[in-house]
């Protein structure tokens, strides 16, 4: 005969400063699934908890903090329906907090394993009800995972799955609590947030306040709209001719900078090893792993450069790429270069074999995704985006566009950049930039003759520019390409566009998982 579980003391009560570390540990425990770092740090509770200590949560048993509830109120625009969870928590540190908004939001909830059963999290959705009543707020909304969709993907559209739930015909972990706790569904999303276990699909849960007394209400703030999001980039077709010292190449870069900042452009781009044209004022009797060696020694002046004029101009720029020696070995790195002075950079990770050989470069090894200011990108240095998990890793972490730098010699190599390119972008209802090198280099055998035309690309779709194309520069000839990028409606077409291919994934014949994780690089 198995003993009866005992039934703890639960009490329900607000947070404060001290109970930070303990709904840190319980944060953790209550979705042991999630990586690293998308776990919040004290810090980021002790932000929330600064905003509105009124809105959180607690639950506690035998003497230790069981579940937690997190709460902020807001007021938003019922005709945008593509707010992320970023915009709604400024970011997760409640920054976006507004009392004299009319919704509570409810950012996070969570109860250890061993205490679910118990009707905490029902007991802690009570006190968000008290608390919308208590305010006079006009309702609840909330966003709800849907794990137990994973069983039935492929079967069934996420929407689908949602209405038999809704209907009681199928019970999710997740979903049939909200709705016993009098919640109802408003509509399905997809990549509103990370969450593997639902598939990166989500709810958005409303409940309404019946006390609600709008005469007893003024709003004074104006709702919460997502603000139209547009970056200009600039592509830069470097053009390869024989130079006789650093200044001249230095002459070159400022020419292109000064011109992406006239059109005021936010980003611009430079091909992969343009820098290659150094190799001009080596000594002609240098081998090519001498003379890319030679290069490499070169970076600390590079980096110097970019940074300078990064700042200067207000730019990012994506300076092509750049061998960089490191532990004695050789590796071809893109750099990131801000208006703040900083740099970051992306290690090429797929080798070509002339590289290889010529070169003797090594693959890098991690796949990142730069958060900046004014978007989300990736950067794939040539060979990378012939290589699709790539792209489709980098899209499922956030990013919006992806800047290639690359470098060919022929049109038949430039084709496979130009076409894979175009693929990732319409595959992954993303932007892609590519600049890469022109002109000939009759000093150096690797780099004899380059083929290259900017280019920007697009999803296929009716909110997009025909042939999937934004722009395209003439071919083989010293230019830059301009174009003005709409990431707002980037967004919106995900969702709307006549196919979605993110939501219509097949995740239960295929999958695509980054044995090292992606890493989301915040830039100053």
């Amino acid at each position: 005969m198995s003993a009866r579980r005992r039934k703890p003391r639960i009490t329900i009560r607000t947070w404060t400063p001290e109970d930070i570390p303990g709904v840190v540990a319980c944060h953790r425990a209550a979705y042991p699934e999630y990586p690293k770092n998308a776990y919040y740090t004290e810090r980021f509770y002790e932000m929330q908890y600064a905003a509105f200590p009124e809105g959180q949560f607690l639950a506690e048993a035998d003497g230790q903090i069981v579940g937690y509830a997190t709460s902020l109120i807001v007021q938003l625009d019922d005709d945008a329906h593509w707010y992320t969870y970023e915009e709604i928590t400024g970011g997760g540190t409640f920054s976006t907090h507004d009392p004299s908004g009319d919704t509570l939001y409810g950012a996070d909830i969570g109860v250890r394993p061993e205490y679910r059963r118990l009707g905490i999290s029902k007991m802690l959705y009570e006190k968000r009800v008290t608390l919308m009543k208590r305010y006079n707020l006009r309702r609840m909304i909330a966003y709800g995972r849907i794990p137990g969709y994973t069983e039935f993907a492929g079967k069934m559209t996420a929407e689908e799955y949602v209405q038999k739930v809704v209907s009681g015909e199928i019970a999710d972990p997740s979903l049939s609590a909200h709705l016993r706790a009098g919640y109802t569904v408003r509509r399905v999303l997809l990549d509103f947030l990370w969450d593997d276990s639902s598939l990166n699909y989500s709810t958005l849960l409303e409940m309404p306040n019946p006390n609600y007394q709008p005469e007893k209400r003024k709003i004074a703030a104006a709702p919460l709209q997502r603000v139209v999001r547009r970056i200009r980039v600039c592509a830069a077709q470097w053009f390869m001719r024989p130079i006789h010292s650093w200044d001249e190449f230095e002459q070159t870069v400022n020419f292109f900078v000064d011109t992406a900042n006239t059109y005021h452009s936010h980003f611009l781009l430079f091909p992969e090893l343009f820098t290659a044209q150094l190799f001009t004022i080596m000594p002609s009797d240098l081998d090519s792993r001498a003379a890319i060696r030679r290069l490499a020694a070169m970076t600390d002046r590079y980096i110097d450069l970019f940074s300078d004029l990064a700042e200067k101009h207000g730019l990012y720029i994506i300076a092509g790429s750049q061998p960089e020696l490191r532990d004695g070995e050789i590796y071809n790195v893109a750099y990131l270069f801000t208006p703040s002075g900083q740099y970051y950079s992306q290690d090429a990770l797929h080798i070509p074999p002339i590289e290889r050989t010529d070169f003797d470069i090594e693959p890098g090894e991690d796949i990142k995704v730069f958060d900046t200011p004014l978007a989300r990108i990736g950067i794939q240095v040539g060979y990378d985006v012939e290589f699709p998990e790539v792209a489709r890793l980098q899209t499922l972490s956030g990013a919006e566009v992806i800047f290639i730098p690359y470098s060919t010699d022929e049109r038949k190599a430039f084709d496979r950049i130009r076409y894979t390119a175009q693929s990732r972008a319409v595959e992954n209802f993303i932007y892609t930039v590519i600049a890469g090198n022109v002109g000939n280099l009759p000093a150096s055998k690797n780099y004899l003759i380059n083929y290259g035309q900017a280019a920007v690309f697009t999803p296929s779709d009716f909110a997009f520019p025909p042939a999937a194309t934004a722009g395209a520069s003439e071919a083989n000839v010293e230019t830059v390409l301009i174009t003005d990028l709409d990431l707002t409606s980037l967004v919106q077409q995900r969702d709307l566009a006549t196919v979605r291919h993110l939501y219509d994934r097949r995740s239960d014949l295929y999958d695509v998982r980054a044995k090292r994780s992606v890493k989301i690089v915040r830039t100053e």
